[in-house]
């Protein structure tokens, strides 16, 4: 029913507002083609009296990283009694937190990282792991915070030891695993399927990789073996449901491929907010299967619910 008056949640006051603008006015817009009414809501603190006064019928959650992706604003959502979009609270929190959500997967037999908690400021004289390993802030998206430690390095990057560090002292530090990146989306329980994304010019998938245009060339379908494409499909629903995710989510995988056609694979994370820019990964994954933009978002619309 395309009557529908949707709210689009977008902005925030986080590190990734500008790529939530982004997501979400290309959103509202498509939203709005396919004859939905929309409002577009730059969130801040007061959203909760903003959506009472509003009553819309849906919302859209284009928000990324802490309180839009991590259950608080879906906590929000749940208690104003407004369907929204994409995971509920629970799953939300659980793949928001990289700890969690890793022992989550481990127990349902998804494969992942070899990691550890560590304190910033208790690791800068001494490596927490043997070299190669990354560091990554918990409970942030987009690759803001992570650092990589290569296999030469003598000490710990000594910016951990700043005054002005800007992310929590608590990090995760986990095994670096070389090879593809690989990542595969899933839609109502069903895999989309397998991208490999080549970074241009970064030495990973940093922030600029994943959002500028040219920062990254997408493969679609991956050229890997049917075996291992068919595996991280399989991985990826898995993990999709054994965090209790709802909607569309993206799993991200990294790949060392070895010359005789094995190599270990492990999932490195759920994303429940995956972005919806033109350079994003989800929306080309659904062109692939044949479902436009509009279509997507529409969809996306009538799959919302409460109590996610």
């Amino acid at each position: 029913m395309a009557s529908k008056h949707v709210a689009v949640l977008m902005g925030g006051w986080v590190n990734e507002r500008p790529v939530s603008l982004a997501s979400g006015t290309g959103c509202a817009d498509a939203l709005e083609e396919a004859g939905y009414r929309v409002t577009r809501v730059d969130v801040d603190r007061n959203i909760s009296a903003v959506l009472s006064n509003l009553k819309p019928d849906v919302a859209f959650n284009a928000l990324h990283g802490p309180f839009g992706e991590d259950g608080c604003v879906q906590g929000i959502l749940e208690v104003l009694n407004i369907p929204y979009t994409h995971s509920g609270v629970l799953a939300s929190s659980l793949a928001m937190n990289k700890v969690t959500a890793k022992a989550v997967m481990n127990a349902a037999g998804i494969p992942v990282t070899e990691h550890l908690v560590v304190n910033r400021r208790e690791i800068t004289r001494e490596h927490p792991m043997k070299p190669p390993y990354v560091l990554k802030p918990i409970n942030e998206g987009s690759s803001f915070g992570v650092l990589i430690v290569k296999e030469d390095q003598e000490f710990p990057p000594q910016e951990l030891g700043r005054e002005d560090w800007p992310y929590p002292d608590v990090l995760m530090c986990e095994k670096f695993i070389g090879g593809r990146e690989l990542t595969c989306a899933v839609m109502d329980d069903t895999a989309l399927g397998v991208i490999d994304i080549v970074p241009l010019g970064h030495g990973f998938y940093d922030y600029d990789a994943k959002y500028a245009q040219g920062g990254s060339k997408h493969i679609l379908p991956a050229k890997i073996s049917p075996i291992v494409y068919q595996t991280i499909e399989t991985l990826a629903v898995k993990a999709h449901q054994a965090l209790g995710c709802r909607g569309v989510s993206r799993a991200d995988f990294r790949f060392d491929e070895k010359e005789d056609g094995s190599g270990e694979l492990i999932c490195l994370e759920v994303n429940t907010q995956p972005g919806m820019t033109p350079t994003s990964l989800v929306p080309e994954m659904a062109a692939h299967k044949g479902m436009s933009f509009k279509d997507l978002v529409s969809w996306m619309v009538e799959d919302a619910s409460c109590c996610r």
